[in-house]
């Protein structure tokens, strides 16, 4: 520890760190504009000014700007000096000569860090009376608002978007005064994190779009702390709502897995919770039921299960409380998973290697200091984005490890960039065709997904020769094994990175035997696994059969769907033939699908925003989602609520004995003990602070008392919330909440995001209390699990069919983010895409038709040809919503579509 003395007081402080994040963390209320905690400092803005002094007797010191001067023992500095003061003013007010007193219509207004640190170093009237600087606006897309006139010049824009996520789209243009920060010309911004320039920029320049349709002001939304729902990673959100309608997604701070940041599909694919085409009310055989008689329903339901067999079936995108109620409802020996026997089984090798205790699953925040990284067999940008973004930083770590003998400290940005220019680290990857992380990537290897196993195979056994070995391999590829092999075994950080985009089980195994191989060498490799969905994990840790074995079970009478449509998971065929053989079809979701089409009783369940549950992502962390609003219709309730209260219903239980959250969370982990742990994710519904719940909403929520004027005069009472510490009031513990219950982030004279710096014990470091999440997977287990040995053949085309894989897109082939209108207006289009030799063999170009049967699903779909792409190996986007009806990987065939 080093001892500083600010404003003659002594304070113990940790080396290493600038002064603006020491002070920050200490307390002090300097203020700031370029500086970011994620992207260190650059000196920009010259707003943190302070006053350093030689020693104590030195009475004059010198300005400094603090988020460029580093930590060093006995050093003293005055934050309140009055030089250092005033120069803090007048530098803000030279930066808003030119910026618009629009601050009443401007989207962050009251919730701006501008204004906060105007308000924080005193300025409050303009002196300047002269015309001010314009600009033209661009269009930037369906996502981002652009507004160039209220710029500051902090250089926090390009920063992040060119130099943090890698976009090549958005820069700075001109010089001095008249710099502009856009586009060379309108159009889309084309980075997966785009809309992060809304929480980043500390103005109103890039705002977000989607909330513009629906204005309302940051403070007027009633929030809650969420998970994402679209990926595996399982990224920490704030949802706010306002009129009954979601309004808004924005990046809640978790330093282990998503840190400040959030790709645009979680930010704005949330408005599937708006869609017009939510089921509102119970539809029994096509009539919609009584609405006012829940007792009336249940009898009905009962009529329908008791008489006969019932089957349930799960899904990897509902909650592990809801998961488990139907599983009580059916039984054991009924329940399924939902989903195909291929990616079952798959999910279950995955969880099998990361609990067997002798790998390590990082983090994302450990992902991120990875010093070399291997991807076997996933294309991270489209299939899990915030990973991506973790991998874009690991490539940094090695050349900044170099870098650090001429002692530059970490955190000084521009120094370090300048110094390793364009060099980085070592990245390869293994995936049939580019990826975009292929532009930072030491080497790429482009074959058929047996292939990659294979690679990854001979990598294991130069790492560790009692590994098996593939054979047949040619000279080329053994040498590019070799290198790799050679580096990961030189690094001190190694990581794998695997997952299910291909569906093959052999790139699992090798990924395994990597990581084993390592850990045999004494190295602690990573081993990263992106699954499919947002709750594949947790489904998986049910251990119950794929919806395969449910469609070959065809005596039950009644079948349960639990948020899932089906035909998401097969041909269209083999469905109709499954769900024809059931006299009663029980559907529970919050959309209308070609499944929902089929129920006999259709049952409205509350989506993510609606309801509470948990979650559990791909590293084993388990997380609580909390309810944002109460939906307007009662009938729109959790799933595991309408299943777990039929289920008393049937047992004679209710209503008396209720069940809520806690109660099932308890029964779940008493049923399947491999969830211990689940019940410390959040504290319990009877959680108090000093007898006080946690307000959803800011204390300067407005409007209250006039938001139903149109249904009743008098203010009605607010919804009580049995299910968790919250209350859907402004009243309430008005100090700083457990981690896992911050519904937003705010704290006197910090009304923007930037108030995230007092929630945390460190400036960039965990939250107060740690971060939220529970890790169920144990690491350290004495297990006899050994080298995986089922090596594949190497793949050769076959003759008259293709072997046909799926690319996943970040916009588009998640089931539900396509409901937003913004994501559904970048979503991937239709395509097939043949290498350079099938092309020529089909006599096909670019952009002409070719017919797709796979089974007995047909599409006719345009062509793409990709020069990387291996002979015999075809590629479709995969689950877009008019492409749904493969089982992968898949074999089709192949002819060209006259015109």
């Amino acid at each position: 520890m080093a001892l500083i003395y600010v404003d003659k007081k002594p304070y113990e402080v940790k080396p290493g760190k600038n002064l603006l994040e020491t002070c920050l963390t200490l307390g002090f209320n300097l203020p700031y504009f370029c500086w970011h905690p994620a992207m260190g400092s650059v000196g920009a803005c010259r707003q943190c000014a302070v006053k350093v002094f030689k020693d104590e007797n030195d009475t004059n010191g010198r300005l400094v700007m603090s988020c460029m001067e580093g930590i060093r023992d006995n050093m003293y500095v005055s934050v309140d000096d009055p030089v250092a003061r005033d120069f803090r003013s007048q530098n803000v007010e030279w930066l808003m000569t030119n910026h618009p007193q629009d601050c009443a219509v401007c989207d962050e207004g009251g919730s701006c860090h501008l204004q906060d640190m105007t308000v924080m170093t005193g300025h409050a009237y303009r002196r300047f009376r002269f015309p001010k600087r314009t600009y033209r606006n661009q269009y930037l897309g369906p996502f981002i608002n652009h507004e160039m006139n209220r710029c500051i010049q902090c250089y926090r824009c390009v920063r992040f978007y060119k130099d943090y996520a890698g976009g090549k789209d958005l820069d700075v243009f001109a010089a001095h005064d008249h710099v502009y920060f856009g586009r060379e010309k309108d159009g889309i911004l084309e980075n997966e994190f785009s809309g992060n320039l809304a929480e980043i920029c500390p103005t109103g320049v890039f705002t977000d779009k989607t909330l513009k349709e629906h204005y309302t002001r940051k403070w007027d939304m009633t929030m809650a702390p969420s998970i994402c729902q679209h990926c595996s990673l399982g990224c920490n959100i704030i949802a706010g709502e306002r009129y009954g309608e979601l309004r808004q997604v924005t990046s809640r701070f978790n330093s282990e897995v998503n840190g400040y940041f959030i790709c645009d599909r979680g930010r704005f694919g949330y408005e599937f919770v708006n869609d017009i085409t939510r089921v509102r009310q119970p539809v029994i055989r096509g009539k919609i039921a009584n609405t006012g008689d829940k007792e009336n329903l249940f009898n009905i339901l009962a009529a329908v299960l008791l008489g006969g067999k019932i089957i349930g079936i799960g899904s990897p995108r509902a909650s592990l409380e809801a998961n488990f109620a139907l599983r009580q409802l059916v039984g054991k020996q009924h329940f399924y998973q939902g989903i195909p026997e291929n990616e079952a089984h798959l999910t279950h090798t995955v969880l099998e290697v990361l609990n067997c205790g002798r790998v390590h699953t990082p983090s994302l925040k450990e992902t991120e200091q990875a010093d070399v990284v291997l991807i076997l067999g996933e294309d991270p940008t489209n299939s899990a984005p915030r990973l991506a973004l973790a991998l874009r930083q690991a490539v940094r770590q090695k050349p900044l490890e170099n870098a650090s003998h001429i002692n530059i400290p970490a955190w000084h940005d521009a120094a370090l960039r300048k110094l390793i220019q364009e060099e980085k680290g070592e990245l390869f990857i293994a995936y049939p065709i580019e990826t975009k992380l292929d532009e930072v990537a030491s080497e790429t290897f482009h074959v058929a997904p047996d292939d990659i196993a294979r690679f990854g195979f001979a990598i294991a056994d130069y790492l560790n020769n009692t590994a098996p070995v593939p054979n047949g391999m040619n000279n080329q590829t053994l040498e590019i094994a070799k290198h790799v092999a050679d580096i990961l075994e030189k690094a001190e950080r190694p990581l794998i990175v695997s997952g299910t985009t291909l569906f093959n089980e052999d790139i699992v195994k090798a990924a395994y035997n990597i990581a084993l191989a390592l850990e045999m060498e004494h190295k602690k490799a990573g081993l990263c696994f992106v699954l499919p969905e947002c709750n594949s994990a947790g489904l998986g840790m049910m251990q119950a059969p794929s919806l395969t074995r449910a469609m070959e079970n065809e005596d039950a009478d009644t079948a349960i769907i639990l948020e899932n449509d089906l035909y998401r998971r097969g041909a269209k065929a083999d469905i109709d033939h499954f769900l024809s053989g059931f006299k009663n079809i029980i559907v529970l979701d919050h959309l209308h699908n070609e499944t929902t089409g089929k129920a006999t009783i259709l049952i409205p369940a509350a989506t993510f925003a609606e309801g509470e549950g948990t979650l559990v992502n791909n590293e084993g962390r388990a997380q609580r989602f909390f309810q944002v609003f109460m939906p307007k219709n009662q009938n729109i309730r959790e799933s595991w609520r309408w299943l777990d209260e039929f289920r008393q219903f049937r047992n004679g239980t209710m209503p008396e004995d209720l069940h809520e959250l806690d109660n099932l969370t308890e029964e779940l982990i008493a049923v399947l003990p491999q969830f211990r742990g689940v019940e410390t994710v959040a504290p319990p519904a009877d959680f108090r602070i000093n007898g006080q719940r946690i307000p959803r909403e800011p204390h300067r929520f407005s409007g209250r008392t006039s938001m139903l004027a149109n249904v009743a005069v008098s203010e009605p009472k607010p919804p009580e919330d049995t299910d968790s510490p919250f209350s859907f009031t402004m009243e309430g513990y008005r100090g700083m909440p457990p981690a896992p219950l911050i519904p937003f982030y705010w704290s006197p004279g910090w009304n923007s995001v930037q108030s995230i710096n007092k929630y945390q014990i460190e400036v960039g470091g965990p939250l107060h209390g740690g971060d939220p999440g529970v890790r169920l997977f144990r690491e350290g287990l004495v297990s006899k699990a050994g080298f995986q040995d089922n090596i594949p053949t190497a793949f050769k085309p076959h003759t008259g069919e293709t072997v046909i894989i799926s690319l996943p897109h970040i916009f588009g082939s998640d089931e539900l983010s396509v409901y937003s209108p913004s994501v559904a207006s970048r979503s991937a289009r239709r395509y097939i895409m043949v290498g350079n030799v099938d092309a020529e063999r089909l006599r096909v170009g670019e952009g002409d038709t070719l017919h797709v049967q796979i089974g007995s699903q047909g599409y006719d779909l345009p062509v793409i040809r990709k020069e990387a792409l291996p002979e015999g190996l075809a590629a479709m986007p995969y689950n877009l919503p008019s492409m749904h009806g493969a089982v992968w990987p898949a074999k089709g065939i192949l002819t060209k579509t006259m015109s």
